[in-house]
């Protein structure tokens, strides 16, 4: 397809005994926020260490604008913005000096949108790096990915260390790359995260891809564990016919369970009734793999 930014095939890697990743096939295509789902030890930065050429995959292939990973590497990494995930800086360097380094090695850089991305991200250039928090650095970080406006954004959990304000702004900064036609892969074991600004991810589990879904798919699967207090007797059969309701526990004023899918039928049941506290919680990544992909480490 024409329009693929990102093309893996069979991609694979094993660290001795230790599988990294096996047979991974990945598209993401131009313009869009691909989200790469999964906990922490799933392969998703060996993935991405593969795809920027810092690693060998020892079967498959990449591409990434139609170019070898490995043998054009160099042409790919102009047109890349990337974030590592265990990321190391100079220390020495403030951070204002930091950037500046890179933009040389560039060619130079909008300085302009620079001082705006730091302005948004609250970021302290002026300050040496050695003294900033691992938040601040993040910050330094993801400033280098975006400030020479590429055509593709690599970001190896990006929010890692952000308070929720600056993880707000990087939010809006990528639906801003999005709308400029800039294309988004990035990295996370953050299920709200990924539903809240990817327009499809791909589940990692074990190494091996799971399943590659859009969101709205992603969101229907999904089973939120939930608990409703009333201050009134309710009838146990007022909640029977929700769609996607999974009652586990129900008293006269109590009602527990799990919901997949939207909540709207549900609230709109519960209102009938006077509500003293209501609670519900998003699922684990593991719930969600074992309640609907299984056990099985070969799921597609």
């Amino acid at each position: 397809m024409d329009n693929l930014v990102i093309r893996t095939e069979r991609l694979s890697k094993n660290y001795g005994r230790h599988l990294g990743i096996a047979d991974v096939d990945i598209e993401v295509r131009a313009g869009e926020v691909f989200g790469y789902l999964g906990p922490n030890g799933a392969g998703k930065t060996t993935t991405i260490r593969i795809l920027m050429d810092f690693i060998r995959a020892d079967k498959g292939r990449a591409e990434i604008f139609g170019l070898d990973v490995r043998k054009q590497s160099l042409e790919i990494r102009r047109r890349v913005g990337f974030l590592p995930g265990g990321m190391q800086l100079y220390e020495n360097l403030s951070g204002g000096d930091y950037l500046r380094f890179f933009a040389g090695l560039r060619g130079g850089i909008d300085k302009p949108f620079v001082e705006e991305l730091a302005s948004r991200l609250a970021c302290p250039l002026e300050r040496p790096i050695h003294t900033l928090s691992q938040g601040s650095k993040r910050k330094i970080g993801l400033i280098q990915a975006f400030m020479h406006k590429p055509a593709l954004l690599i970001l190896d959990e990006p929010t890692s260390g952000l308070d929720p304000i600056v993880r707000h702004e990087f939010y809006r900064l990528i639906a801003e790359a999005r709308a400029h036609g800039q294309t988004v892969f990035f990295s996370s074991h953050n299920l709200p995260e990924v539903e809240r600004i990817c327009d499809r991810v791909a589940i990692i589990r074990q190494g091996r891809i799971a399943a590659t879904e859009r969101i709205e798919e992603l969101k229907a699967r999904s089973m939120r564990s939930l608990e409703i207090r009333f201050n009134e007797d309710v009838g146990e059969g007022a909640f029977a016919s929700i769609p996607g309701l999974e009652i586990t526990a129900q008293e006269k004023r109590l009602l527990k369970g799990r919901l997949k899918g939207e909540m709207d039928a549900l609230l709109k049941a519960a209102v009938r009734f006077q509500v003293s506290d209501f609670s519900s919680q998003e699922p684990d990544l593991e719930e969600i793999f074992l309640a609907y992909y299984g056990d099985n480490d070969h799921a597609q």
